[in-house]
């Protein structure tokens, strides 16, 4: 069973996937920083100063006892880490979908190149050029 397995596991196409499961972790993880670092902030004064990032909406506020004591905690809806995940599933998404375009572009080019003819054709057809060579 350790043999079938060790066979599975060392297969090309496995680790492949495994390889592109790690590197998709971290671009993922490089454009959601890009997003909450750089584009939100930059995009806070062009929209007047919004911050996206830290946008909140409270549905209920906090309820305090008399002592100053939070009895119930606030129900606050995180728009602005929403709208982060959103931005960062579309830039991930356009970058894949561009990935695997050049991929298949890549692969219809290797497929469009011409096969050599069976050799037993070009015997054929040098005996023909030769052939009509000696009749004219």
């Amino acid at each position: 069973m350790f043999k079938e397995f060790k066979e599975f596991a060392m297969k090309g196409n496995l680790i492949d996937m495994a390889v592109a499961f790690v590197m998709g972790g971290a671009f993922a993880t490089v454009v959601s920083a890009f997003i909450e670092g750089v584009f939100l902030p930059i995009l806070a004064p062009i929209m007047g100063g919004i911050d996206l990032a830290a946008l909140t909406y409270t549905i209920s506020p906090e309820v305090l006892d008399a002592a100053g004591e939070v009895v119930q905690p606030a129900a606050i809806v995180d728009i602005g880490a929403f709208l982060s995940a959103l931005i960062s599933f579309i830039i991930v998404a356009l970058v894949m979908l561009m990935i695997i375009k050049g991929m298949n572009s890549m692969r219809k080019k290797e497929e469009a190149a011409p096969a050599e003819p069976p050799r037993q054709e070009v015997l054929l057809e040098e005996i023909r050029n030769l052939l009509a060579k000696g009749a004219k």
